[in-house]
Order: C-alpha cells, then structure tokens, then sequence
C-alpha cells in the first residue's frame, strides 16, 4: 500500500523505563491499512496490542518510529501535530466495545457533537449526523434516546458518530465482544460497507472468534512484534 491513503506505520516501537528496568512493549512494528479496508489486530495478553492502539490512536507517545494518517504524517522520531486532540477529534474515530453514548442527548445530537466541536454549524452537523444514520439504517431512531436504543442500535450510532468528521482511519476495539453471533456479524458487515463506502481505513483489535473468520489480512501482535498473514475472508453476506 502506497502511504499516502489509510494508515501506514514504519518501525514503530515503544520503551518504558530505562536502562535494566527498560521494557520495549513494541518493537519494530510495520503495519498498512488502506483506504476502504478492513484488517483485523489480535494477539494474546501483554501482547503489545493496548499499547499499537494507543500509539495509533495518539494517545500514547511512541519512542521512535514514522506513522502516516491520511498521506500526512503525524509521527516521525516525534509528533507532528502541534494539537494531538484535534488529530484525535478529526483524523481518528474510536469505537469501543461499549458505545459510550452522551446519556442526556438524543441519537442526532450523539453523532453531530464531534461535527460541531470541530467548527461546523449546527445544521451542517446534524445533516452530515442524519446521513450516516441513513446509511447505518437507524434514522428511524433519530429523535430516540440512547437508553430507549437496543446494544445494536447504540452500536450502530457508536459507528456512525466514529465516521461523523470522515477521519481516514478508524480503530475499533473489541466492538462485537459483548455481541451474540448474529449482532457481531452485523456489525462486521456495516464496518466493511462503511470502510468501502467512505474510503476509510478500520483497524479492529479482536479476540472474538465469531468474527475473525471475516478478515481478508490479520497483524498478529506477540511480544512486541507483529506478523501479517491472509485471513480466510469468509463472506459476510
């Protein structure tokens, strides 16, 4: 993959502490997710996996390496960014095993919040949140609150408020584990489909077997390190 699409990570690596005390958590790691492609991340714990994720997410400083989002680059042997919390609001979406949704506003306002704190007006926001819950097929449920949503339908607005400033990369972590296999191969399908649709890269750290199936490439992270392999692919319906 050409590093000017998705997400392209060279040699990134990872050390806490110094001298004896020093423990490298990630060594070395390459990884590249294109625009439109869905990869999956495994690994055992104390794998290294939590720390790539913070790393990739900017929420963890790496100790050297070069990280590409979106053709710029945000890390090379430091950050390249002076606002890391407008990179995360703006060029990154984050989706959780649990949706964290804002109890107190309703589903459009949900998704529109992210729109809105990077400096679009209240319309535009609310247009870009009514698309995406359009195409995530719960537009019926617009007006609802989160706690009248089923754990699928919040799932579906935890997406869609991940894809509301149209970052190029995504990092989904766990998010069908506390899903039944029906839900979990739901959400795999809408993930591909909005990966294709708005040309974004997903990364999604997984131990659920129900899913890993569905992955056409795997990284699989082990003492620090990954290897990539192909996935089987199997047909999401």
């Amino acid at each position: 993959m050409a590093p000017g699409s998705g997400i392209h990570i060279e040699g990134l690596s990872k050390r806490y502490g110094e001298g004896a005390a020093a423990v490298d958590a990630l060594k070395d790691v390459n990884m590249s997710v294109a625009a439109g492609e869905v990869v999956g991340l495994i690994g055992p714990s104390g794998s290294g996996k939590t720390t790539l994720l913070k790393c990739l997410g900017a929420v963890t400083e790496p100790t050297r390496g070069r990280m590409t989002i979106g053709g710029e680059v945000i890390y090379d042997m430091g950050w390249k960014m002076p606002d890391l919390r407008a990179l995360r609001r703006d060029r990154i979406g984050f989706i959780f095993q649990a949706p964290y949704l804002i109890p107190f506003l309703d589903v459009t306002d949900n998704v529109a919040l992210l729109p809105m704190l990077a400096g679009r007006n209240n319309g535009e926001a609310r247009a870009r949140a009514l698309e995406l819950l359009t195409a995530l097929d719960i537009a019926h449920r617009a007006q609802a609150q989160p706690s009248e949503l089923s754990g699928g339908e919040q799932q579906r607005v935890s997406i869609a408020r991940a894809l509301a400033n149209r970052p190029p990369v995504i990092l989904a972590d766990e998010p069908t584990a506390p899903l039944d296999s029906e839900r979990a191969l739901a959400v795999m399908r809408i993930l591909d489909q909005m990966a294709r649709q708005y040309r974004t890269a997903i990364i999604v750290v997984t131990h659920d077997e129900k899913i890993i199936p569905t992955f056409k490439r795997i990284y699989h992270i082990r003492d620090g390190r990954t290897v990539e392999e192909a996935g089987e692919g199997r047909a999401l319906g």
